[in-house]
């Protein structure tokens, strides 16, 4: 590129450059860290008691062609819509015996929400059993096909 500054400084003509390759953008909204108390458990001291459960939602999108300042909301997701699949979403008094389920049900909501929603990703992190910080659980991953 500086060459060809230089040429055309010189008065030199400038030989037309390729074209730089498509680019192709991801838009992926999160909300993470959620704590919500959740009706999960197999064993006889979890069942019939909440359990405490850190959720991250991701929900990759269908990509507008530009996003201006004053580009509506309509363009994207409310971010909001995540945190209510993890929380009032949720069938209260319903008892999942495993958090898989959980995020079968997060993943669900939202791709039955919105189609645009092309793919979602759920990390479940059982507070209750971790003795000493670490994060003990699992992650969910569902595409459209």
């Amino acid at each position: 590129m500086r060459a060809r500054l230089d040429r055309v400084k010189a008065g030199q003509a400038a030989t037309a450059m390729p074209l730089p390759p498509p680019m192709a953008d991801s838009l992926i909204l999160e909300v993470a860290d959620l704590e919500h108390d959740v009706l999960t458990g197999i064993y006889s001291e979890e069942t019939g008691r909440p359990q405490p459960l850190r959720i991250t939602i991701q929900a990759r999108l269908k990509v507008a062609d530009h996003y201006a300042p004053d580009t509506p909301l309509s363009a994207s997701k409310n971010y909001m819509d995540l945190k209510f699949a993890a929380t009032d979403a949720l069938p209260e008094g319903l008892h999942f015996k495993l958090i898989e389920a959980v995020a079968d049900h997060i993943c669900e909501t939202l791709m039955l929400q919105d189609a645009r929603v092309e793919a979602v990703t759920v990390k479940i992190v059982k507070l209750a059993i971790a003795a000493r910080g670490e994060q003990i659980g699992m992650t969910l991953t569902r595409e459209r096909r």
